[in-house]
Parts: C-alpha cells; sequence; structure tokens
C-alpha cells in the first residue's frame, strides 16, 4: 500500500511539473537579432557585411552615409546604432539607402520582421521609407514604414506583407530605401537598431 502511495505520489509530481513547465515552453517568445550593431564595428550578429549604397556613386547630388552612433534604442550606455545620412535633393533620379547581407538565413521559426527606428530632429528626417526583403532569388520585397518620430519606436512586420519571397528558408538582404518620391525632407538622418526575426 505504502508503494502504490509514493507510486501515485511520484506520478502526480511529475504530472504538475508538466504542467507547469510545457506552457512557459509553448508560449516563450523567439527571437534572432540579426543586428544590434553593439560592437560598433561589422559584421552583423549572424556574419553578414553591411554598409551604405547608392544608385550612382559618380553622382555627388545624391548618397546615404553610413556611421555608428552611441544611441541603442534599447537604452545600453555601451551600445550603438546605425545612422543613416542620406540625400535626395538631386537634379537626376535619385534612391540610395542601407543594405544588410541575411547570408541565407533560414527564417522558418519566425513569423515577423522587427527593428527600431528615429528621425534625428536637428538635421530633419523623412516619416516613411521604403522597406525591402531578398530571398536568394534577389527579387525586392517592398514594405513602406510610416509614422518615424524622434523618438525609438518598434517596427514590426509581419512575414506575410513581403508578398515576393518564395522562399523563407534561405533570406538573402534587408534594404533601406531612400527615394525621391517617398522621402520628405529629400535630405536628413535616420537612426535603426536591433534589427530581429521573430516568432511574435
Amino acid at each position: 500500500m505504502k508503494l502504490k502511495l509514493s507510486s501515485l505520489l511520484l506520478a502526480f509530481a511529475f504530472l504538475m511539473s508538466m504542467s507547469v513547465v510545457l506552457p512557459s515552453g509553448a508560449f516563450a517568445a523567439k527571437e534572432l537579432v540579426v543586428a544590434d550593431f553593439d560592437t560598433g564595428d561589422k559584421p552583423n550578429n549572424i556574419g553578414g557585411d553591411f554598409g551604405g549604397w547608392d544608385k550612382d556613386p559618380n553622382d555627388d547630388t545624391q548618397g546615404t552615409q553610413m556611421s555608428f552612433e552611441p544611441d541603442d534604442a534599447l537604452g545600453d550606455p555601451a551600445g550603438y546604432a546605425i545612422r543613416l545620412d542620406y540625400d535626395v535633393d538631386s537634379p537626376n533620379p535619385a534612391y540610395n539607402g542601407f543594405w544588410m547581407k541575411l547570408n541565407g538565413e533560414d527564417a522558418t521559426a519566425y513569423n515577423t520582421l522587427t527593428f527600431y527606428v528615429k528621425g534625428d530632429a536637428g538635421a530633419g528626417f523623412t516619416k516613411r521609407v521604403k522597406l525591402e526583403l531578398k530571398d536568394m532569388t534577389n527579387k525586392p520585397s517592398p514594405y513602406i514604414v510610416t509614422g518615424i518620430t524622434e523618438q525609438w519606436k518598434k517596427v514590426s512586420i509581419p512575414f506575410e506583407k513581403f508578398r515576393r519571397i518564395t522562399d523563407w528558408k534561405s533570406l538573402n538582404e534587408f534594404v533601406i530605401v531612400f527615394d525621391d518620391i517617398n522621402s520628405s525632407p529629400k535630405t536628413g538622418t535616420i537612426f535603426v537598431d536591433h534589427v530581429a526575426l521573430s516568432a511574435e
């Protein structure tokens, strides 16, 4: 009888532990931080290169300059963000921005792209930018980010918004685009930090 009772108690304890452990594991948020820029240097957290790009490097009336800024979106005093000084005020068709390699990252465990963004009040800034995500076909899948302010804002974009992505098992590139259509004012500065893939 004592043996049976102890067995029942052990079984009950096991079931109770399962009921406590399983839900927390099942609902735990998952996130892959692609780039927090906290080293103040390249590469990103998954080994990918990044930088500013210009439609026409020979046209000095337009361009994006990238630099590291000691202004962390999550408040880390030792952290950095990316500063993007853009200029699309050109007599020629103008677009440029920021690119970052994703190195074929498998995103199938996630469903949302997230990052933080803010504008520089002193330099001025566009309230909207075009974001592009690419898989290995390299076809850009665009999304317009709006509502940029002077304060850090978390942007969360469900994968379903990137309609041209056909292979989530192998992502190639994250791109921010400033252009003479969406960018107003046509010169300014925004900051970007903590780019991540999330299972929100």
